[in-house]
């Protein structure tokens, strides 16, 4: 039986994931469970897993749960993370929290030589140089839980990286997609909420409304394939049923359909190289769907993938830049404090005024990181 340490335990990746293990009690047992703030949501999930370990954001939080359980013991902030992510009784770390935040207890489960199952893409745009450096090190496979990453990592199967000529990642277009950017200037937070293919949690969906979350991607599959950024390309489609593709040397091309539906690649990072049973997902039915639609994306429409590209190819901090200012500014619309359009607009100021450091230490981007938030945060003063 695998024990998994689940980090972001009460977010959407990590709900499904604790679908998953209730459907395979018999495989599958949660040692230990992270999450933010969210008690409500989190004490019946720990009744009913009973893991060995919690861990919550803060102290305050920590009062207040102990406030609702007695046991098992409650850890906090980083230094929890890492304490669950490191123990010795886990095998499989699942990172879904939210944000940088879980990069320092991604690299230590690394040096502890836990299977990683990573659904935190920011983990990889932050510091992917730093984490793919330590996963060789210590000969750690990121299993990737991202439903395009996935899809990329099954097509790869008995394949040898170096015949890659493409890897082709696509986006079901958001919230937004039929939208002009003139129509983007009144758009409500809820609009932006209202995914027409995915159930996400909801800065993923603003991200996806934006197309940052399809250059976040980007940046995940250079780091994690290895492939230059200009052999990935992200095109747009519609029905969500092709998650991605590799086009190899030979023009031969591998593809991973499936319906749309988190569990499919959750359950495929904790069970890898095996697969079981998954009776709660849809199965695909080609003959209803009958065609499939894409299109060529364009970057003038969404500035935020070209701003992902730019970052990438530039390297260093910039990445950390990247998505430190976006999680801020995504924060404020989702807040009402700022307009959807202003989300970019701050992103590129942020990009535009950073010197680049192109192979920053952890102390490094933990402090751009912290200094980037503070400043997009400042806007409102």
């Amino acid at each position: 039986m695998k024990q998994i340490a689940l980090l972001g335990a009460t977010g959407s990746i990590g709900l499904q994931t604790l679908d998953v293990l209730r459907l395979h009690k018999e495989e599958f047992s949660l040692y230990a469970m992270a999450f933010g703030r969210n008690i409500k949501e989190a004490v019946p999930l720990i009744q009913e897993f009973e893991p060995e370990i919690v861990v919550v954001q803060d102290e305050v939080a920590k009062s207040e749960l102990e406030k609702e359980i007695t046991k098992p013991a409650i850890l906090s902030g980083t230094g929890g993370l890492i304490e669950a992510s490191v123990a010795d009784s886990v095998d499989v770390v699942v990172n879904a929290v939210m944000g940088s935040v879980g990069l320092p207890a991604t690299l230590k489960a690394i040096e502890a030589k836990k299977s990683i199952a990573i659904a935190n893409k920011e983990t990889l745009v932050t510091a992917g140089h730093l984490v793919m450096e330590a996963a060789k090190k210590h000969g750690v496979e990121l299993l990737p839980v991202d439903s395009e990453h996935s899809a990329i990592y099954q097509s790869l199967n008995g394949e040898n990286t170096k015949d890659i000529h493409k890897l082709i990642i696509t986006a079901s277009g958001g919230s937004f997609r039929d939208k002009s950017r003139e129509e983007l200037r009144g758009v409500t937070v809820k609009d932006a909420l209202n995914h027409p293919n995915w159930s996400m949690g909801a800065k993923i969906t603003i991200d996806s409304a934006s197309m940052m979350n399809k250059g976040l991607e980007v940046i995940e599959a250079h780091w994690l394939f290895g492939v230059p950024y200009e052999q990935i390309h992200v095109i747009l489609h519609r029905e969500s049923v092709i998650h991605s593709m590799v086009e190899f040397v030979d023009r031969s091309v591998m593809a991973q359909l499936g319906t749309p539906d988190m569990k499919v690649p959750i359950q495929y990072a904790l069970t890898y190289p095996d697969r079981l049973n998954l009776p709660v997902t849809k199965q695909l039915n080609l003959e209803e769907i009958a065609s499939l639609h894409f299109e060529k994306m364009d970057m003038e429409r969404f500035p935020c993938l070209r701003m992902a590209y730019e970052a990438g190819i530039q390297g260093g901090t910039m990445t950390t830049v990247l998505n430190a200012a976006n999680e801020e500014a995504v924060q404020l619309f989702l807040n009402n404090q700022i307009s959807f359009l202003e989300i970019e607009q701050l992103i590129e100021r942020e990009l535009n005024n950073h010197r680049v450091i192109h192979t920053p230490d952890l102390s490094t981007i933990l402090s751009i990181d912290k200094t980037t938030r503070e400043r997009v945060r400042s806007h409102l003063k």
